[in-house]
């Protein structure tokens, strides 16, 4: 490929077409942070870090109705941030045991300076 500006040495240039070629994983990283483009999800994402809850419980924690909390789950679970396990009729949602949960988890607090409760 020849660029029409010659800025930085061809072989780094060269380095990084490669990995841009790689289109599927940068669709990966856009489809996790398209989970979190809504607050909502976010407060919910960082609540079950910390915790596994119920939905019921999770509506009453961040003022929503059960079926608006339902639909964010729903969409937490199909990013594969979130996981669920069902105890007779009661469902309960934690953070996801992945490397891309505990780094999303650490940008949140990062970004607006929030500690986790347990690391007071």
């Amino acid at each position: 490929m020849i660029l029409p500006h010659h800025h930085n040495e061809e072989m780094t240039m060269d380095r990084l077409r490669q990995e841009m070629e790689k289109t599927e994983d940068f669709q990966t990283a856009a489809n996790v942070f398209r989970q979190l483009a809504d607050a909502n999800r976010v407060r919910i994402f960082w609540m079950l870090c910390h915790c596994e809850e119920c939905v019921t419980d999770i509506s009453a924690m961040v003022g929503m109705s059960s079926p608006a909390v339902s639909h964010h789950l729903q969409q937490l679970k199909s990013g594969g941030l979130i996981t669920s396990r069902r105890d007779g009729k009661e469902v309960y949602y934690k953070a996801a045991d992945t490397e891309e949960s505990r780094l999303l988890h650490q940008t949140i607090e990062k970004i607006i300076d929030i500690t986790c409760p347990e690391r007071k």
